[in-house]
């Protein structure tokens, strides 16, 4: 499996603090089966530079190679939305036109589409990160369809599958994955101990709702076209 969204790479955000702590979270990875993964940093203000979040991501392979650990490790960055395409764009997955855009926390902004159109307008692919999780989305569901086309692509958390973020998280992105709104299951994992880097239970979900085919899509056909820089079938 590939992981397209997870904080994996050591003092850089509220991931971990510690390269140890990183190794294990590899390792943990591995174990449930997940290849690849996407290091995505918080972006935002102050701003990590695409130089940082690349010099971290070649010490931590090396490690990660030197331990035997099977993961390889891909740039990336989860990126505030509101940061505004000029810099956005500087971090896009594996360098290809992908791009996680997180919204607030707290709301769904007014902008939505004005900030993903703007995005769209100088060629990038914005993957919309754990809208199932957002007040706005929870409240209103219908709300995240009306957006979506084929350059704009959703990502869920696969904690939020399993229950782990409340049964109002649960119940939204189960809404959203029936309703065909959803192209990728991520772990958005930021630590060994709690918010782990695990797919493997909600695919187990995903697909008592989808079947197997449709579920592995969204965490192998379907991040394996983003990372090669293809179009999602």
């Amino acid at each position: 499996m590939i992981d397209i969204h997870c904080h994996i790479l050591p003092n850089l955000d509220d991931g971990p603090k510690t390269i140890e702590s990183s190794l294990e979270m590899a390792r943990q990875a591995a174990e449930d089966g997940i290849h690849t993964i996407v290091a995505t940093p918080h972006v935002k203000s102050p701003y990590l530079s695409p130089e940082e979040i690349q010099h971290s991501i070649s010490i931590f392979q090396n490690r990660l190679d030197s331990e035997k650990i099977p993961i390889k490790i891909l740039y990336g960055g989860d990126v505030d939305a509101l940061s505004g395409p000029e810099r956005i764009q500087h971090y896009t997955i594996n360098h290809t036109p992908y791009v996680l855009v997180e919204f607030p926390h707290t709301h769904w902004p007014a902008q939505v589409h004005e900030i993903l159109y703007d995005l769209i307008s100088i060629g990038l692919i914005p993957i919309i990160t754990h809208p199932e999780r957002n007040p706005g989305i929870l409240r209103k569901p219908k709300r995240l369809l009306s957006l979506l086309d084929t350059n704009i692509k959703v990502q869920i958390t696969a904690d939020s599958l399993t229950g782990q973020f409340g049964d109002d998280c649960e119940a939204c992105a189960r809404f959203l994955i029936k309703k065909g709104a959803v192209a990728f299951l991520a772990t958005d994992a930021h630590s060994p101990e709690y918010r782990r880097p695990l797919l493997s239970k909600g695919l187990k979900v995903a697909t008592k709702i989808l079947g197997k085919q449709k579920a592995f899509e969204l965490v192998e056909d379907n991040p394996a076209a983003v990372i090669e820089g293809r179009d999602i079938l």
